[in-house]
């Protein structure tokens, strides 16, 4: 679904249902469906294993730009089978483009997901989670419809299932718990489309992958991710990788349905702009950053204030980003560029009136085009749909390791090493 979804998650019923077979009619492979998925009920309860928590850490592929996304390899189903999944903080469910069979399937780089016969029925509280809007019809009781659409005008339609995940754990032990994800039967490409096999949820929500982990005991509701500025990184769930000690917390905003720490101070250069209660929300499934109109505006003008005078002009003919500039020879790296720029933050108010803050250094909104030149990673939300909706991107959380901590309801952001997987609390941090 590509990275420029924002990942929030709209959820609907469908009256489709999959079928699957080769050689008989489509009357057939639809009742056959149905009574193989209604038939294999699974007992999730029956998963709940009390184990000492451990965590899981995998590598992450991509980078900002050009390939505009970060994505994950997990091993699905039985026999196990590898898909790339975009990593997205900013919805809850997980999907793979599904052959069951496809209506509407995008390039992906491998074979479509063959699903399980084992359906997640329509009172399951992970179906629920997805349906709490109150549009949940239970047409259907012994399957799960979902709808998941995004901020790039991409969705999935499909229907919930439960497969084995292969998972390694840092404890050297390998488990193969049973999850639900979805089959996606039709899929509509968004603006920002490249070939994906899938998107791994890591919201807040019940059907979230780590939600689920957590609930039968494997691992404690914590994820974290470090994007490397040179490419690549790693993801990780549990919370047995870093020394919360060293960590500076913000909490999440209570009110908030994805990973927020509430309103933001946006300052420049260390100096106050006047731009206050800035409502702002972290997500992996956004290349770039996004602040609203004012805010927007506001930035761009400073920045070209500050701009005046220094050997800088508008690169009005490179459309990589909205906003590009281009000096006397094309740049290589951040590096030429970045002395001619200045810092700036988000500054976090909690209610015991500490502040953390949010650096905005030119590495974290700055990227070179192909044609050399300096472009602003930063966008308007408010033209593309967020409203007053402040996004921090994946371009403003390279190279920091960035905890969601669900258990004590807390965000940290602490610099880290990105470039090498972790094996100790102080070498992640």
């Amino acid at each position: 679904m590509g990275k420029e979804k924002e990942g929030f998650c709209v959820v609907g019923a469908l009256v489709l249902f999959l079928f699957l077979g080769s050689s008989v009619t489509c009357d057939d492979r639809l009742k056959r469906w149905r009574k193989a998925m209604i038939s294999d009920e699974t007992m999730a309860s029956s998963m709940l294993i009390n184990r000492v928590p451990s965590s899981i850490v995998l590598p992450l592929h991509g980078n900002v730009y050009p390939n505009g996304c970060y994505n994950v390899t997990l091993n699905i189903g039985q026999p196990s089978k590898p898909y790339f999944l975009d990593v997205d903080t900013g919805s809850d469910l997980t999907w793979l483009q599904c052959d069951a069979p496809c209506v509407h399937c995008t390039e992906a780089p491998h074979p479509y997901y063959r699903p399980s016969n084992n359906l997640v029925a329509c009172m399951d509280p992970i179906c629920q989670s997805l349906h709490s809007n109150g549009d949940q019809r239970c047409e259907n009781p012994g399957q799960c419809d979902y709808e998941v659409e995004y901020a790039d005008g991409g969705s999935s339609f499909g229907v919930l299932v439960r497969d084995t995940f292969n998972l390694d754990f840092t404890s050297e032990k390998r488990h193969r718990p049973l999850l639900a994800l979805g089959c996606g039967y039709d899929q509509f490409p968004g603006g920002s489309h490249h070939p994906i096999d899938g998107v791994l949820g890591l919201g807040k929500g019940k059907s979230s992958i780590v939600s689920q982990l957590s609930s039968l005991g494997l691992v404690r509701n914590v994820i974290g991710h470090c994007l490397s500025g040179r490419g690549g990184g790693f993801l990780f769930f549990g919370d047995d990788l870093y020394d919360s000690s060293r960590v500076a917390w913000t909490p999440m905003s209570p009110d908030a349905k994805h990973y927020s720490p509430g309103l933001a101070e946006l300052t420049f250069d260390g100096k106050t702009t006047g731009f206050k209660n800035l409502l702002t929300t972290f997500d992996s499934g956004a290349s770039y950053t996004y602040l609203n109109s004012q805010a927007y505006q506001g930035l761009i003008s400073l920045l070209k204030k500050e701009l005046s005078g220094k050997p800088l002009r508008e690169a009005l003919d490179d459309h990589t980003l909205p906003v590009c500039w281009k000096g006397r020879k094309p740049f290589k790296s951040i590096r030429d560029v970045k002395k001619y720029f200045k810092t700036f933050a988000l500054s976090f108010t909690n209610e015991r009136k500490s502040k953390t803050e949010l650096e905005f250094p030119p590495e974290a909104y700055l990227i070179i085009s192909s044609k050399g030149n300096a472009c602003l990673g930063i966008l308007n939300g408010t033209e593309v749909g967020l409203k007053d909706l402040n996004v921090i991107g994946d371009i403003s959380m390279q190279d920091r390791v960035v905890i969601y901590d669900n258990e004590k309801e807390r965000i940290g952001w602490p610099p880290g090493n990105c470039n090498r997987l972790p094996r100790s609390k102080s070498f992640i941090i």
